[in-house]
């Protein structure tokens, strides 16, 4: 009894901020604006603006997830490599830009990269040609990872960290080279973490509209942006919905494939 007088505040929590808005989204997605039931919310996905911004979102969210995870594994070897005190210092350094709030961080690379922001003065200064990058794909590519790098870096670092070094120093001893070790050890063991980190890197990077509005412009739109305007400017909630329930589904799919990946990642490990 005790035990469920506890759980009391997170089923409050839960219904209010989760189950009663996610109802609220399949209620105004599935309804047209008389409150009857329909599918064209849904099927405007197909339409070319729409779809446009979809798979533009899902390739630059891939494009982002590739990147962190080459720029994430080997810091989190060389993490792994350092002692307590080192380490633990450099994963402070490295997290530390997080406890700044993600709209400043967001609006931080905007004032570096416009056309007369602190880059290109510098570059001007050093007479060297301006650096355009501002409201292109690319902008919003380099803030994703900035923005979105800790969540590769530390479920990838977490998993290395548990790895038994005698499991490492035993494969040597069997007359494996660096690289062989890599593979057929240290690789399939880490393969839940960076399975974690992909999900915790693609997720946000395909539902995201604040970096892209900011770093894009209004020349990029992705599927977040879009639907940002279906509730803030247009006032269309049923088509909004409508579009967030299709990017559900795509998150969804991408979860059931995480988990289906990590559970046959572990079993090879062991």
């Amino acid at each position: 009894m005790n035990k469920k007088l506890l759980s009391a505040p997170f089923l409050f929590w839960s219904a209010l901020f989760i189950i009663i808005p996610l109802c609220m989204v399949f209620y105004y997605g599935l309804t047209d604006q008389t409150g009857a039931f329909t599918l064209e919310n849904i099927k405007a996905i197909a339409t070319p603006e729409h779809s446009k911004a979809l798979w533009e979102a899902i390739k630059l969210s891939v494009i982002s997830t590739v990147i962190c995870f080459f720029l994430a594994y080997p810091l989190a070897m060389i993490l792994t490599g350092m002692s307590t005190s080192k380490n633990s210092l450099i994963v402070l350094i490295f997290i530390l830009p997080m406890w700044m709030n993600f709209l400043l961080r967001t609006m931080a690379w905007q004032t570096l990269l416009e056309k007369t922001g602190v880059i290109n003065g510098i570059l001007s200064a050093l007479h060297l040609p301006a650096l355009k990058i501002i409201n292109t794909p690319s902008a919003i590519v380099l803030g994703m990872v900035y923005n979105f790098l800790p969540f590769m870096v530390l479920p990838i670092y977490n998993v290395l960290v548990k790895i038994d070094p005698n499991v490492v120093n035993a494969a040597r001893d069997l007359g494996a080279n660096s690289v062989q070790t890599f593979l057929k050890i240290t690789l399939p063991l880490s393969v839940p973490g960076i399975i974690s980190g992909i999900t915790m890197v693609f997720v946000p990077a395909l539902t995201t509209f604040v970096i892209s509005k900011i770093l894009g412009g209004s020349k990029v739109l992705l599927i977040g942006n879009v639907i940002e305007q279906e509730f803030t400017q247009t006032g269309n909630w049923h088509l909004g919905s409508g579009l967030s329930i299709v990017l559900m589904l795509f998150i969804i799919f991408n979860m059931v494939i995480s988990a289906v990946t990590d559970k046959d990642g572990e079993a090879n490990a062991l």
